[in-house]
């Protein structure tokens, strides 16, 4: 007899997370040289001590991330929705030159970069995830 795997919605939620919380404890830096050394982040988190320029095409890679799942936020509704948003800012975050401790630090730049860069893709989110703003769906 063949056993399919059935996969909950909840464990593949926490198995997401864990990635996540794992890939923001640590990473892997390239030196000049082309060396690749591996960090560990720090056991506090302290707010990054300077203010942080983000280009307009990471903006728009941003918008170009969120723009495709609005009809899968509508869909799934608020909560998965959110979750979702969550693990792309993540991502672009990591993607960007790990400014997680950035965006941890300021949810509201979120705002900001989507409100300069793609008005409408950010009014399209808040409505379809029932959000007064992107930063209270950031639970980074």
């Amino acid at each position: 007899m063949h056993r399919r795997w059935k996969t909950s919605p909840g464990l593949v939620v926490t198995g997401v997370i864990a990635a996540v919380t794992l890939t923001a404890c640590g990473g892997t830096e390239v030196t000049p040289s082309g060396s690749a050394t591996t960090t560990a982040a720090a056991t506090t988190t302290a707010a990054p001590s300077t203010t942080l320029e983000i280009s307009d095409s990471s903006a728009n890679q941003l918008c170009d991330m969120i723009r495709p799942e609005l009809s899968n936020f509508r869909v799934q509704g608020p909560t998965l929705g959110r979750f979702a948003l969550n693990t792309m800012v993540h991502e672009w975050a990591l993607r960007n030159g790990g400014i997680n401790g950035h965006v941890l630090a300021d949810k509201a730049m979120i705002d900001r970069l989507t409100t300069k860069a793609c008005p409408d893709v950010r009014t399209e989110t808040l409505t379809a995830l029932d959000l007064p703003d992107l930063a209270s769906g950031l639970a980074l």
